[in-house]
This record gives C-alpha cells, structure tokens and sequence, in this order.
C-alpha cells in the first residue's frame, strides 16, 4: 500500500510516500481501507515532536511512521474477535493510541470505531471523531445567557465550539487569527477577536472559556473569568498546561473560579453525539481544503500554519465525496 511516512521530527518537508506492508489486524482489531483522514493539531504535533507529550513513544525518532487519526473508510478484514463489523461496512473512528491514517489502509481497535451515517460522506464524517468530542465536552456548559469565549475558534474544534455553544443559548467570543473573524461570525459568534491585537484576558468577565492552545498565564486567565466561571485548556506547551494544572486549583480557589485541563473523552458514544446534532442539522461541517494522500505535507503546512477554516481533509482514494 501507499503511505505518508517519517522517520525524523521536523518540518513537512520531511514526510515522503512510500510503500509499504498492508497493515495485518489482530484479533481485536479491524483494517480499514482509508477513504479520507481529517487533519488535526495531534499531527502538527507529532510531526514537530513538540510539545513533549507529542514525542510519547519515540523520544529521539518517531515512533509511529504514518501519522492521521481521524479516519473514514471500508472495513476490508476483521480480527477473530471483532463481532460488530463485516467486510464492507462503512465505518469512522479516531486511532490517535496507534495513528497510520495517512494511508491506504489503517488498523483500528474495534471500540474506537463506529458505522458511518449514510447521509454523511466520508470526508465530512472523519471530521468529527476527534474534534467533535472536543467540542461537545469543552461546550456542555454553555447555556441561556451565559457567556463563553472560544480561543482558537476558528480550527475544527473550535467551529463547532461556537455551533454548539451558539445552540445552547450562550452568548459567544471567538478568537483566532484576523483571517478567520468573518467566518467565526458565520458560525453565529456574537463576538470575533483577533489575538495579534488584542488580549482576549482583558475582555469579559467570561462564565466559560475553552481554550484550544493555551499561552497565557493562570492569573491572565482568572482575569478573564466571572466570579464562579470556568476555564478549560485542550492544548499548549507543557509547561503552561503543567502551570494550569498545578497553579489553576489554588488560583481558581482563592478568586471563586475553576482553571483547569479539559480531559476529553474520545470514543464513539461522543463523537456520535455530535454526528447526530449534525444529522439533526443543529450543526454544520465546514471542509475548508481537501487534498490528495501525496500533497499531505502541504495540508500538514496549511493547517499548521494556522490558515484553515475548520477541517482539513485527505482524499486517499479519490472517493472520499461519498456517501
């Protein structure tokens, strides 16, 4: 098969395709012929090998060689023990634990996979597995007259952040880059704040702020929060996170807030639940770019350089428009 490999951290230039040996399931497992893989963040990360936590498994060299999580496709074989699926069940899942989506073929764990919706195509359906439970979690606070920002607002997550929170009745910021304001309001932001001029943490106070690259400090963020409101950061450098972790409780206590880590919980019970708000037509999936599996290094490029409108997606056999 072909696949999109590494065997350094570095910029995309790094990554060649390559054939190599089909993936062989094991009992509990399924091969999944790709149709299309969404690109996240985890695999700028894993690329770059920063932050830290992005090198877990190959501190020196990748230890996974095909990056892409996200996957949408065919079941083509099933392990022993698989009972849920058959060959030719269309099915979507995220296989960050074990990653190899940019490829012909995957193996995913049979728990992290579920049937696909037939009236989602498989582009917009390997959309949702992670950055959907993302979402849903970081948002389920929200509520009538609540106030909530969403910074980096603009990504995946992030636009069906400001969905859902616009969903349930909460009045939404969102802030990200200046090209990305007019299509946050498209999304139903109240607000747009673009972060090169502005400091989101000097505007509010904010009942619940979801914070999808975390760079400030706690106090920063206590600043931005009304008495009794809650941050939540998904991602950023370690040591910010371990600040937010560490620092946030004892802040949080003494100004009557809450600061802390966002501990998604990824599987297909979550991501369902924002496939079906999608299916309800509650919510919209914005596919900015899709490309072919030999120009991931240039989708790796444009999402990472933080120039996507929502998702960006790999068409690995041309038939990732279907249903």
């Amino acid at each position: 098969m072909r696949a999109v490999v590494y065997d350094a951290y570095g910029p995309p230039d790094v990554l060649r395709v390559e054939e190599m040996p089909k993936p062989v399931p094991r009992p509990d497992q399924v091969l999944v012929e790709v149709a299309a893989v969404s690109v996240n963040l985890s695999d700028w990360e894993g690329l770059h090998g920063t932050p830290a936590y992005a090198r877990f498994g190959g501190l020196f060299r990748p230890g996974r060689r095909v990056l892409g999580s996200d996957i949408a496709g065919w079941v083509a074989a099933v392990g022993s023990e698989v009972t849920r699926f058959k060959p030719g069940d269309a099915v979507y899942g995220d296989i960050l634990t074990l990653m190899g989506g940019f490829a012909q073929y995957a193996v995913a764990p049979e728990s992290v996979l579920a049937h696909k919706p037939t009236s989602l195509t498989f582009a917009e359906a390997s959309t949702l597995p992670q950055a959907g439970p993302i979402a849903i979690q970081g948002t389920a606070r929200a509520g009538p007259g609540r106030r909530v920002l969403i910074n980096g607002a603009g990504g995946g997550s992030g636009s069906f952040a400001i969905q859902l929170a616009k969903w349930a009745g909460a009045h939404v910021t969102a802030v990200d880059n200046a090209g990305k304001l007019e299509y946050m309001r498209s999304l139903g932001a109240d607000e747009v704040i673009d972060y090169r001029r502005e400091d989101y943490t000097r505007t509010g106070p904010y009942d619940l702020i979801l914070d999808l690259v975390a760079r400030r400090s706690v106090f920063a963020y206590r600043r931005a929060l009304a008495r009794g409101g809650r941050y939540l950061c998904v991602g950023g450098p370690v040591p910010r996170m371990l600040a937010i972790l560490v620092g946030g409780a004892v802040v949080g206590a003494l100004s009557g807030s809450r600061i802390g880590l966002l501990l998604v919980r990824p599987g297909p019970q979550h991501f369902g639940q924002v496939a079906d708000r999608v299916l309800a037509g509650q919510i919209d999936i914005h596919i900015d770019r899709t490309f072919p599996l030999d120009e991931v290094p240039e989708a790796l490029a444009f999402h990472g350089e933080g120039h996507a409108l929502g998702k960006v997606v790999i068409d690995i056999a041309g038939r990732a428009r279907e249903a």
